[in-house]
């Protein structure tokens, strides 16, 4: 698991412990909470988009909907 966090492939550590099947290997390489965590907080960033308006016009249309009511 240690090797798996560390980021070594796991061909790499398939050959190392003398699996024949990746399967194997993939029995004892569980990922964590920690790298599940990460992995998701990764593929979060994409997620949500940039905002195309500055906060100077949030602001004023904050503002102007404020009169609205």
């Amino acid at each position: 698991m240690h090797l798996v966090q560390a980021g070594v492939n796991l061909i790499y550590i398939r050959d190392l412990l003398g699996h024949v099947s990746v399967q194997t290997t993939e029995v004892y390489a569980k990922a964590d909470s920690e790298a599940k965590r990460n992995a998701l907080a990764a593929a979060s960033k994409n997620i949500v988009p940039v905002s195309k308006y500055p906060t100077q016009k949030k602001d004023e249309l904050l503002e102007w909907l404020k009169t609205i009511v």
